[in-house]
């Protein structure tokens, strides 16, 4: 989806990986300033299109196989937004000084972070993946202590813990199979996705942009759609695509709705409300995604998921307003 800060990427759903690569430190000309009442109605908009987009990606795969799905999204994520830069005038090839970032952002955030996603749906509720796949931000907090030397204490200690706690609740034996190996696959898919997320975060922490994010996203998709290719066609070799109309709706759903559009609208929200809102304002996803998840697949809203939903989103706001504290009582 999305890390809080004028340093990290923006706050995003990771049931649209692409969507805010580097949204919070775009450079110039990644889209004109808006009111701030537009930039709320933009923002929820975003909360409610990536919440329902969970459920929707899980409908697809009924009728297309996982790494497959991935490769079309990126595909058709690319020529959307080829298609918005021609408009604007705006296509250009990537500076050499931003060529990390679109390799970083396209193998990790939307290529590996894609596909563990997508073949997890197979086997966890579409809930419960929103959920996990959130938890992206939290592995970003050891991460940089360890490779950037950042302070991992006060406040950062207290949201990192409490959103560890979240996590612990997820996978109580309780409410957890652990003899069955399709929920293992499907529940460490999305732990693995939310960590190589992180990774990527950390990799481009700092990172000065010479194009705003907006120019780089479709070579970003680009380099996705290439790396998962091979798998696609390794892996799905076999396996028909069933072309129903209702493949054909989340196709349109996932390509220009929630990926084009929320990413040019997180992009504008970005540039016209401080960090911290949006950062804020976003962990209303994967709320969305439970309640959608709820409404479109009758998924039950257990009290495992609601407790873990509570504190990683606690401990998430925790570390969001955390960064917004002076250096010195972090």
């Amino acid at each position: 989806m999305s890390d809080p800060g004028s340093t990290r990427p923006a706050l995003s759903s990771p049931g649209s990986p692409s969507d805010t690569a580097g949204a919070g430190t775009a450079g110039t000309g990644a889209s004109a300033t808006v009111s701030a009442r537009s930039a709320y109605l933009l923002l929820a908009t975003v909360i409610v299109l990536w919440g329902i987009n969970w459920p929707v990606m899980k409908l697809g795969l009924a009728d297309i196989p996982p790494m497959t799905f991935a490769v079309i999204r990126m595909v058709l994520g690319a020529l959307c937004m080829f298609g918005v830069l021609a408009v604007r005038g705006g296509i250009r090839l990537p500076d050499r000084h931003d060529l990390p970032i679109v390799l970083s952002v396209g193998l990790l955030q939307m290529g590996a972070f894609l596909a563990l996603v997508t073949v997890a749906l197979q086997f966890v509720p579409a809930g419960r993946s929103s959920i996990l796949a959130y938890t992206t931000a939290l592995w970003v907090v050891p991460g940089a202590a360890l490779f950037l030397g950042e302070r991992l204490g006060g406040r950062r200690l207290v949201g990192f813990l409490l959103g560890m706690a979240g996590v612990a609740v997820m996978f109580n034996p309780a409410a957890f199979d652990w003899t069955d190996r399709d929920v293992l696959i499907g529940n460490g898919l999305l732990m693995v996705a939310a960590l190589a997320w992180a990774a990527q975060i950390i990799q481009v922490r700092g990172h000065t942009w010479h194009a705003s994010p907006l120019q780089l996203a479709p070579w970003q998709f680009t380099v996705a759609a290439v790396t998962l290719l091979p798998f696609a066609v390794l892996l799905d070799a076999g396996k028909p695509i069933d072309w129903t109309a209702q493949l054909a709706a989340v196709l349109f759903y996932n390509a220009p709705i929630a990926t084009a559009f929320c990413f040019w609208a997180v992009v504008t929200v970005n540039r016209a409300l401080p960090a911290i809102t949006t950062s804020l304002g976003t962990l209303g996803v994967p709320v969305a995604g439970v309640i959608a998840s709820a409404a479109m697949l009758g998924e039950p809203v257990t009290l495992t998921n609601l407790t873990g939903l509570v504190l990683i989103l606690g401990g998430l706001a925790w570390l969001a307003l955390a960064d917004r504290r002076p250096s010195g009582n972090r």
